[in-house]
């Protein structure tokens, strides 16, 4: 069984700057088939926004979504771990936080995403979330 963050985290990051339409943003979650992308400035990690996020934030307040940002719709609390922290850390997180996904971050830099559905499949494969979580999406 994995014990560090690193053994379980996604490392395939997506990554928009703040000034990215909401539109530009869900069409890279389509074309990955990704749920999440993270915000950068640079190389500093400014947020995180997820499908739900783009919905509740951006498309249920109105406007154009090619000229909203997705700095309108990302969370900017950020609760991250290291890729060498213990996996316990990551669910103390999650739990306080009421947060489905944990940016990883190394001396600075975002390297991966450690989600719920990572840890199902880690610490409770047989699980319904852990089965679908394992599962290859059909869209």
């Amino acid at each position: 069984m994995a014990q560090h963050v690193r053994d379980i985290m996604t490392s395939h990051l997506v990554t928009v700057e703040p000034q990215t339409s909401v539109t530009t943003v869900a069409q890279k979650m389509r074309d990955e088939d990704i749920g999440v992308v993270l915000v950068t400035e640079g190389e500093e990690l400014r947020g995180l926004v997820s499908d739900r996020d783009l919905v509740v934030r951006a498309l249920a307040e109105g406007g154009d979504p090619e000229q909203r940002t997705v700095a309108s719709a990302c969370s900017g609390d950020l609760f991250t771990v290291t890729p060498d922290e213990d996996l316990d850390q990551a669910v103390r997180l999650m739990r306080e936080h009421s947060v489905r996904r944990v940016p990883v971050v190394d001396h600075g830099h975002a390297v991966g995403i450690v989600s719920l559905g990572d840890l199902a499949i880690e610490r409770d494969p047989d699980s319904a979330l852990g089965d679908i979580s394992a599962a290859k999406s059909n869209q």
